[in-house]
């Protein structure tokens, strides 16, 4: 029962992580401080879907389904309903491109807004 619930923690924090690099510019038109953090985030984020990289977080939650003698996702909210959106069925290098350009697209705009809004307040 440990190990699910650990491997469901690596799922969840794993689903917050890409919902801060995809967003987390937006936190920092709010709170500029999360510039610092969200950078680091968003690079790597570009990485792991411009060289088709795995994260981390998910051969860490492979072991600790595989500790708790699970197979798959079956039986839990977290394995049906966030799962998918980690890792989409058919995904190919093609669509992780394009992600990874819409990320790149998306956040270059929330961070000309950003430095636009600095300029405003140093004048």
């Amino acid at each position: 029962m440990l190990w699910r619930i650990l491997a469901d923690l690596v799922v969840v924090t794993h689903l917050a992580f890409v919902v801060f690099v995809v967003a987390g510019g937006l936190l920092a038109l709010k709170w500029p401080k999360v510039v610092w953090l969200h950078i680091p985030a968003l690079i790597w984020g570009m990485v792991i879907e411009f060289t088709g990289w795995i994260c981390p977080l998910t051969p860490l939650e492979n072991a600790f389904r595989h500790l708790g003698g699970l197979a798959g996702y079956e039986g839990g909210f977290i394995e049906h309903y966030l799962k998918p959106l980690l890792y989409p069925a058919g995904l190919t290098p093609t669509i992780q491109w394009a992600l990874g350009i819409g990320l790149l697209a998306l956040n270059a705009v929330v961070y000309w807004l950003i430095i636009q809004k600095w300029k405003r307040n140093l004048l």
